[in-house]
């Protein structure tokens, strides 16, 4: 098999400055870019390098996987050294400091050109690096007419170029970066070709979906992700692999490769075939937990947030709930902040003010979208202690949140410390305990089989008279049964989080704990019953004002290093003085927005 590529060579050269920040301006959209009125006898140039792009990088995938490969117009080839040297096309520098890319790219690539052939292939792929000119496409269809046997793979961009839309709707196979403006028209086409659906999330065929690690394109172009994901998969197709396999190959290729250099045949088929959803599972988990964010619980079920607003008078309607949630996932800058956004069922199923779905909003904006998937609790017989239902159709559920693209979950349970008449603790019983431990497991693990990182809550209630050591003990127990639960269940504990109470004592206790007290047992707690392989710990404010959750929070991090990472997952604590600040009505929504980042600035810096 023989393919014949149609694209651009470009030639990426890579800059890493130093980390001095004075020369960088942040735009509205958190992007830093270079002042290029920057003195440059204050900031250094390391580790310059230059690798080839675009047309090249589908080059050098299909040759890697055994495939006879040329570019258009270019006598470039793979050789056991790398790519032979060839004169680029187009030339773009990439700037590098702490992590963050600034691209300097002329304003019009160089045209592709297409000659036709004269020997035949079998596959032409016009790759995403293209540049076609009216009368290149006129060539190209010209050719695909009179080679009917060619099997033609095209590549949509996500920017709307009404000329490609034709070739588009003649390809055997379209790779369609989204969103695009064609997707739609695409997809309604009821006809054999397979359509392939990439963007910097995921990648989806049919009733398959791959999600690709969220951080793999910070010094990685989007054109060579994005190329490189759409070459591996067309050369898995030409190959007679599975459609299952092609996806899996392709993320693999994605998240294993360097920037001069992709992943072999043999190489993605064996990472293919060991690799399971757990390795996938802990790479979302420790995306979650990436420092310094947290994670902005936005869950409250229906009554909850009918109880917030009844506080303030406002209206609980299905405008007034989405327009408050419009307020905390558009806020600007949240993905500077917040790693991860947990949802309830009606707001992931809601939009932004511009029509854009929750999801795919935050998806857009590198924010992990969640879920919360328990139904509430309920009350055991001839008892105050309550279980969480939810389990019944959790299967279901999560298989359609995966489709929406939800990748974490959670489930609450809630233990009250009650007391005897002697002071002694009186629940929550140990079987309370066990039966919302076995639960939580269980939830846990069919998270995972669906591909979705679980996040489990064992919230004991900040209320009652009880002290902080009796706080301890009750959270001690609670761990340990848990972790018993969850070992026993088969959960891959490294791509699960766990969402835990500050160790603290109750509301009504005559001697409130202190920040200091707070850190430093709640940290000895957590040390000695939390396994290590744990994927992380995120903190539920549970009912603590603003600042004191905060305060908190800090003095537990001050009492690290920890064996897993520590940060927050807070709800009121973050959303209360936005909600005061909005109080119903939209012209607030600004100034709602600045007291949620206002909340989130001042717990993400105690987190260093």
């Amino acid at each position: 098999m023989n393919v014949l590529i149609v694209g651009t060579v470009l030639k990426d050269v890579y800059l890493n400055l130093d980390s001095r920040k004075e020369s960088f301006e942040i735009d509205k959209h958190g992007t830093r870019w270079l002042n290029l009125s920057f003195d440059a006898s204050k900031h250094y140039f390391f580790h310059r390098k230059s690798c080839l792009g675009g047309a090249a990088v589908s080059l050098e995938v299909l040759s890697k996987m055994g495939l006879e490969a040329n570019i258009i117009n270019s006598n470039l080839h793979l050789t056991e050294d790398g790519l032979s040297s060839s004169s680029a096309d187009s030339c773009r520098y990439i700037l590098i400091s702490d992590q963050q890319a600034c691209y300097f790219a002329p304003s019009d690539f160089a045209n592709t050109p297409f000659i036709p052939p004269e020997e035949s292939y079998d596959y032409i792929f016009v790759d995403r690096s293209a540049n076609l000119k009216e009368s290149t496409i006129n060539r190209l269809v010209s050719y695909l007419e009179s080679h009917p046997r060619t099997i033609f793979a095209f590549y949509l961009p996500a920017t709307h170029n009404p000329k490609l839309e034709f070739l588009a709707q003649i390809a055997d196979i379209v790779f369609v970066e989204t969103p695009s403006s064609n997707s739609s028209n695409l997809s309604l086409k009821n006809d054999s070709r397979l359509l392939v659906y990439l963007d910097e999330h995921s990648i989806s065929c049919r009733n398959l979906t791959e999600p690709i690690s969220p951080n793999r394109v910070d010094l990685s172009t989007h054109l060579s992700t994005y190329t490189t994901a759409s070459a591996t998969i067309l050369g898995g197709i030409i190959l007679g692999l599975s459609l299952e396999t092609c996806l899996k190959m392709a993320r693999i290729n994605v998240e294993n490769s360097k920037l001069d250099s992709t992943l072999s045949l043999a190489k993605l088929r064996y990472l293919a075939s060991t690799s399971s959803s757990s390795q996938n599972l802990e790479l979302i988990a420790a995306n979650l937990l990436i420092k310094p964010k947290g994670i902005l619980a936005a869950d409250e079920s229906g009554g909850s947030i009918k109880k917030k607003f009844a506080k303030l008078n406002i209206p609980d309607t299905y405008e007034s709930r989405r327009s408050y949630r419009n307020i905390l996932i558009t806020a600007p800058d949240l993905e500077k902040y917040v790693s991860g956004v947990i949802l309830f069922d009606e707001t992931a199923r809601q939009s932004t003010n511009t029509g854009e779905n929750f999801v795919e909003y935050l998806t857009r904006h590198r924010i992990i979208p969640g879920i919360k998937v328990d139904q509430g609790l309920q009350k055991y017989p001839n008892s105050e202690e309550t279980y969480t239902s939810g389990l019944d159709g959790l299967d279901r559920r999560l298989n359609e949140y995966y489709k929406m693209g939800l990748r974490f979950a959670k489930w609450r349970a809630a233990f009250e410390i009650r007391l005897d008449h002697e002071n002694r603790i009186l629940t929550p019983t140990k079987h309370a305990v066990i039966n919302n431990c076995y639960i939580l497991a269980k939830y846990a693990k069919t998270c995972q089989t669906h591909g979705i990182v679980p996040i489990v809550e064992p919230e004991v209630v900040y209320d009652g008279y009880y002290s902080i050591e009796q706080s301890a003990a009750v959270t001690a127990k609670i761990l340990d049964i848990l972790f018993s639960e969850l070992n026993t269940a088969g959960v891959n504990l490294a791509a699960c989080i766990l969402k835990t109470s500050m160790v603290i004592a109750g509301k009504h206790y005559p001697s409130p704990s202190t920040p200091k007290a707070v850190g430093s047992t709640t940290a000895k707690v957590l040390k000695n019953h939390v396994p290590p392989e744990l994927a992380g710990i995120v903190f539920l404010s549970g009912g603590q004002t603003v600042e004191q959750a905060t305060d908190n929070l800090a003095a537990v991090i001050k009492n690290g290093p920890f064996p897993w990472p520590v940060t927050f997952s807070f709800a009121r604590a973050l959303q209360d003085p936005a909600l005061y600040a909005w109080k119903g009505d939209n012209s607030n929504a600004e100034p709602a927005k600045s007291a949620l980042i206002e909340r989130l600035i001042a717990n993400t810096s105690v987190l260093n």
